[in-house]
């Protein structure tokens, strides 16, 4: 048995029970750490450890088995965290307990962080993000979640941005309509894939039950149209890609939009904007809302926000673009509307986010003449 004090997110014991594999019949304590002090990080709403002499931390002390502490371990030091003893007051009692003191790479601002504020204003995205670590099987450990990390996050980000459309002609569901149970765990180092059965209400009443379905998770998408009123002409992206080239095409290289995945943290609008300047240069002073949906919603959770982006787009722009990072390998193209319109009819115009978004152009162009 080890005994931990959390003086951080983990205070929550939905989150506590999610990470360590659960906590039993075990009970948290109320205590205090003398010493110290927890500031708000300059990066976001992350408890920051630091020594502070006039000071002392709140947070609860639990005692809890060998494997539980395996798994915060995986959880914590792989990020740069180290586990440290420290002694803490609980109740009347000096008591021993392993703490987590983040890394000098987090800079500590000047703020308190606050656990009632993070209760109130940051929990859904950290909770989702460790319901899906808790659920991987094996667990991730190391550098795997170190790796996978970002994903996780844009998967978290993107479930809390599913808030539900209009249905003046659809179904208009109730939480009992549909049901999913995960049949195994899920697989995959950057989307990830899960076997799911599917319960659902018919349309004549009736249910359908245990459908074996398998989904994408995938993450959602900011799509950017470059366009020059002036000179009339688009930017498109061409880059090689993994899908139709699997799928036996000969040529999978393909032109897009401009488009990268909403970072956790971020609005549609904001990575927009990022992914403007980063594949094509570009900064973005005016862009309008074109539409939003999902890519593929028989198979994955892919959903796109579609803007168009008027700009100045003359003859010398860069002709390549794309993070080195990233590994991204982009050409860039200037090609005029009609041209760009042409595509289509020759099937050189193949991506359907694309498609899609020029004809949305085809008419707001129209409604301007």
């Amino acid at each position: 048995m080890t005994t931990f004090f959390f003086y951080g997110t983990l205070r929550h014991r939905p989150m506590l029970e999610l990470l360590s594999g659960g906590t039993g019949t075990a009970q948290g304590q109320e205590a205090v750490l003398p010493g110290h002090r927890v500031l708000r990080s300059t990066e976001g709403d992350l408890p920051i450890l630091v020594q502070d002499p006039g000071a002392q931390t709140k947070g609860t002390v639990w005692t809890l088995p060998l494997d539980a502490q395996e798994r915060l371990d995986a959880y914590e030091l792989p990020f740069g965290y180290t586990r440290r003893t420290v002694t803490v007051r609980a109740g009347d009692q000096d008591v021993p307990a392993e703490a987590y003191f983040p890394p000098s790479s987090l800079e500590a601002g000047a703020e308190d962080w606050s656990f009632e504020g993070w209760l109130r204003h940051s929990l859904p995205l950290p909770m989702r993000r460790a319901a899906e670590i808790a659920a991987h099987e094996p667990p991730l450990v190391g550098d795997s979640l170190q790796e996978q990390g970002p994903m996780i996050d844009h998967r978290a980000a993107a479930s809390l941005r599913a808030t539900g459309t209009p249905t003046a002609w659809r179904h208009r569901a109730s939480p009992d309509d549909f049901a999913l149970r995960r049949v195994r765990p899920p697989s995959g180092q950057f989307f990830r894939f899960e076997a799911l059965e599917v319960d659902h209400r018919r349309f004549n009443g009736e249910r359908s039950e245990a459908l074996p379905r398998e989904v994408m998770v995938g993450a959602d998408a900011a799509l950017v149209l470059p366009y020059d009123p002036a000179r009339d002409r688009v930017l498109l992206v061409e880059q090689f890609r993994p899908g139709p080239a699997r799928r036996g095409d000969p040529q999978p290289w393909v032109l897009e939009p401009v488009a990268g995945l909403v970072d956790a943290g971020e609005t549609p609008e904001e990575a927009a904007r990022r992914e403007a300047r980063e594949e094509a240069s570009l900064e973005l002073t005016e862009l309008v809302p074109m539409f939003a949906g999902y890519a593929s919603p028989g198979n994955a959770t892919d959903h796109f926000y579609a803007y168009l982006a008027l700009c100045n787009l003359p003859d010398d722009h860069a002709t390549s673009g794309g993070l080195e990072a990233e590994h991204e390998d982009l050409r860039l193209h200037l090609v005029p509307f009609d041209e760009a319109m042409a595509l289509i009819e020759t099937g050189e115009s193949n991506a359907m986010p694309l498609i899609s978004m020029l004809l949305w152009l085809h008419r707001w162009r129209a409604g301007r003449g």
